[in-house]
């Protein structure tokens, strides 16, 4: 299960679209370069030092973070993470200043799109039926 940010807002805050009905992604060619998952993978590996590590905390395969990683490094004109052999002393894994500043500027369209959509979500929401007790527990 990947680890998410919290929408609550704090008290007298703006309530926002909730993150799961709001998915953007910036796309280089047919390759996603940055989207939510990759930006929660760049903040874990801030957090834990380490692809592994970040794959762990974010219950995601090794392999797959590594692949996130070769994307958003072969998408962007810099590397956003650098990383260090392992061995005896371990490997490590880096997020660049070029890397934080893609991942900043990309939470801030995140917030920017929630903002701006919160409400002709609730309009269109309004349309929706009301969902019955035996959908209720379904997906």
């Amino acid at each position: 299960m990947m680890a998410r940010r919290s929408n609550k807002a704090a008290p007298g805050a703006r309530e926002t679209v909730p993150a799961r009905e709001l998915r953007l992604r910036l796309y280089a060619g047919a390759h996603i370069a940055m989207g939510p998952g990759k930006a929660d993978l760049l903040e874990a590996i801030m957090r834990c030092g380490s692809i592994s590590a970040a794959g762990r905390e974010l219950g995601i395969s090794y392999k797959r973070c590594w692949d996130m990683v070769e994307t958003m490094n072969q998408c962007f004109r810099q590397s956003l993470v650098i990383t260090a052999a392992g061995g005896s002393h371990g490997g490590g894994a880096v997020v660049t200043e070029y890397g934080h500043t893609v991942l900043r500027e990309f939470r801030a369209m995140e917030r920017a799109a929630e903002i701006a959509i919160t409400e002709p979500m609730r309009a269109l929401r309004m349309r929706l039926r009301a969902r019955r007790k035996s959908q209720a527990g379904a997906r």
